[in-house]
């Protein structure tokens, strides 16, 4: 970053000095603008929160009772000298791109974004801007997503075939986001739902922001052998090897995630199926939303950094690189990056959710 850039790297996180404001800080400051709910982007500690309106119950489950003022899409708000607004980034429930705009200059902080529409979100809307901070979590040619309404047919299929030979079926998905996702997707005809403590929280969250989930179970329910042996089982991925799990003896498990894409992956994991579902954009869905934009200035955070900014320069735009903290506690996403890829990174690899376990 240059200086006189509207916003600008502090050891707290990325600051608007003419704001007086943070956006996703890592460490406690005064005031933090906040883009989601996963945990290396909403973090405890600061005394003052701003974020949409549609993150607030999300908000609220992560961290408690803190001081937390939110808008509505698009609505502005004048900080200083400075106008903020929220917008949808179709990322994960009241995931937003925060726009800051200064004396004519406009910046555009996306978070994490996808740009496929899921049904549990508000799907991404481009917002144009001079300069623009993306993600690259999966910004390699290999990652490119099928239809979610193809994955879910899949997995429809492999729960249906375990169902008829009498084993159950986990599902190791993220607790925040992507478990919301795969339940909003499923066929709850083929048996029952069972979720993880961690899931059946969130959930309720989602259901109360006007998401529509189908009926599930906890784990400590008395389900008869029968159902139990058809069920489909929702986990955190940090519980795969564990008592919790084990309860279900004959079971076949799978990992949803965008890493699936590669095939190492999987083996590592030791999982029987993979399927490949993502909440952020695919190579393809990342150059899309950065045309869409109209910024002539890039800067890219966290995932594969060092091919999307060469990528970027050979379009004609200016590109940067922009060494965050976010990625270091993805707990429920897939921020980072997995050891399956080329290594062309500057963030860490991201961590499975314990917490419930």
């Amino acid at each position: 970053m240059a200086e006189g850039d509207l916003l600008e790297l502090r050891p707290q996180g990325l600051y608007c000095a003419a704001g007086d404001f943070y956006i996703d800080p890592w460490r406690p400051v005064e005031r933090a603008l906040i883009t989601h709910g996963h945990a290396d982007h909403a973090r405890a500690g600061h005394r003052h929160y701003l974020a949409c309106e549609r993150a607030q119950g999300v908000l609220r489950a992560r961290l408690g009772s803190v001081t937390l003022q939110t808008l509505p899409w698009g609505e502005g708000l004048m900080l200083g000298d400075v106008r903020v607004s929220f917008h949808p980034a179709g990322h994960i429930l009241g995931s937003a791109q925060i726009r800051v705009e200064h004396r004519g200059r406009v910046w555009v902080a996306s978070g994490d974004y996808k740009v496929e529409a899921d049904g549990t979100c508000d799907a991404f809307e481009p917002v144009r801007c001079d300069t623009f901070i993306t993600e690259s979590t999966f910004g390699l040619p290999i990652y490119r997503w099928r239809r979610q309404s193809e994955i879910m047919a899949d997995i429809n299929r492999w729960w249906a075939a375990n169902a008829a030979d009498g084993r159950t079926s986990v599902l190791y998905c993220y607790s925040l986001g992507k478990a919301q996702r795969i339940l909003s997707g499923v066929d709850p005809s083929i048996g029952p739902i069972v979720c993880h403590g961690a899931i059946l929280a969130l959930n309720r969250v989602y259901q109360d922001a006007g998401v529509a989930l189908p009926a599930v179970h906890s784990a400590d329910e008395a389900l008869a052998p029968a159902d139990r042996a058809r069920a489909l089982v929702l986990a955190p991925p940090a519980c795969a090897g564990s008592a919790w799990v084990r309860r279900f003896a004959d079971r076949s498990d799978a990992f949803a995630s965008g890493w699936m894409q590669v095939r190492g992956t999987r083996r590592r994991r030791g999982v029987d199926r993979g399927f490949v579902l993502s909440d952020h954009a695919d190579w393809p869905g990342l150059q899309w939303a950065i045309r869409q934009t109209g910024a002539s200035r890039v800067l890219v955070t966290h995932g594969q950094v060092a091919p999307m900014v060469r990528w970027l320069r050979e379009q004609g735009l200016q590109a940067e690189p922009l060494a965050t903290r976010f990625g270091e506690e993805g707990e429920d996403g897939e921020d980072g990056t997995d050891s399956a890829t080329d290594g062309a990174t500057i963030s860490a690899p991201a961590q499975d959710p314990a917490a419930g376990v």
